[in-house]
């Protein structure tokens, strides 16, 4: 037996494409942004340069990119790109991690539970909820997914099996491959920290020298300095927004939590431990869970 993302509900393969282009809308807002303050520094430092029925270029240039930069922020704000990427990745998440414990017998849906569907049905409703009073943009509303609470063929087929697959599938699928993905993620940040960093150390650097040598009376002048200063504090604000220091070492200590439970779930778990210890693994990668231990990282 096999379970992976395609087998879970509608609902979650829409708020997750949601979330996806949300956040990619988020993220191209903040680039074009940071961009556009470099472009109208760069442009400012420039010398006044021709004119063109009395209106300096590069003086109107800078103009331009700093107008862009507010447009492009009012246009950010009205679409609410960055709230509705949080909160459809965390319906997402909410979505998939109920749906696992729903298929393996995870609580509140252990072997014990009367009607697991319907207790399915009202978490699921009641956790959306939760997520609508904050602003959450139900697709069901609009007609774009099937109002009901959807189990699938494949969660029954799953939840139908026996204890000894059902644990298998969960750790093979579910906590192996979710272990997989926070490791590839804290490879990939830290490999992109540290270009970040080094550029950032660059720029820094030849501002320092442009302005040592401006206290002794030489160099190009205080504009070039200028510019590589803006340029280093974009890049700083971006990986400020990013948020890769904190998220490596919170996706570091929810891969050793996963790894430690995969241990735990192949020697010692029993079946009667069972629910409870798919609870706790899931707890352990929600976004929730990890928002709170990035905001605690040292």
């Amino acid at each position: 037996m096999t379970f992976h993302n395609e087998d879970l509900p509608v609902l979650f393969h829409h708020t997750d494409q949601a979330a996806v282009s949300r956040q990619r809308e988020s993220t191209q807002a903040t680039r074009a942004q940071l961009f556009l303050l470099v472009a109208a520094a760069g442009a400012a430092a420039l010398p006044a340069g021709p004119a063109v029925g009395g209106l300096h270029v590069f003086a109107a240039v800078s103009a331009l990119a700093y107008a862009g930069v507010l447009a492009v922020g009012v246009r950010a704000g009205s679409r609410r790109a960055r709230p509705q990427w949080q909160l459809n990745r965390s319906a997402a998440e909410f979505i998939k991690s109920l749906a696992w414990r729903y298929a393996v017998h995870g609580a509140p849906f252990g072997s014990e539970a009367a009607e697991p569907e319907e207790v399915y049905r009202a978490r699921l409703e009641k956790g959306l909820d939760e997520l609508r009073k904050m602003g959450w943009e139900d697709p069901r509303a609009a007609g774009l997914v099937p109002q009901d609470g959807e189990i699938t063929g494949a969660m029954r087929r799953l939840r139908g099996l026996d204890y000894q697959v059902r644990r298998e599938t969960y750790v093979r699928d579910r906590l192996i491959e979710q272990r997989n993905w926070y490791r590839r993620r804290t490879e990939g940040a830290r490999r992109t920290t540290a270009l970040w960093s080094w550029t950032i150390v660059l720029l820094t650097c030849l501002a320092l020298l442009l302005a040592v040598l401006g206290a002794f009376g030489s160099g190009p002048g205080a504009a070039p300095a200028g510019l590589l200063s803006a340029a280093a504090a974009a890049g700083i604000a971006w990986n400020e927004v990013r948020r890769r220091h904190p998220l490596i070492e919170a996706h570091t200590l929810i891969e050793q939590d996963l790894a430690a439970m995969m241990v735990v779930m192949q020697t010692t778990i029993t079946e009667s431990q069972w629910p409870s210890a798919v609870y706790e693994t899931e707890r352990y990668v929600s976004p929730q869970h990890t928002d709170w231990l990035a905001r605690h990282s040292s």
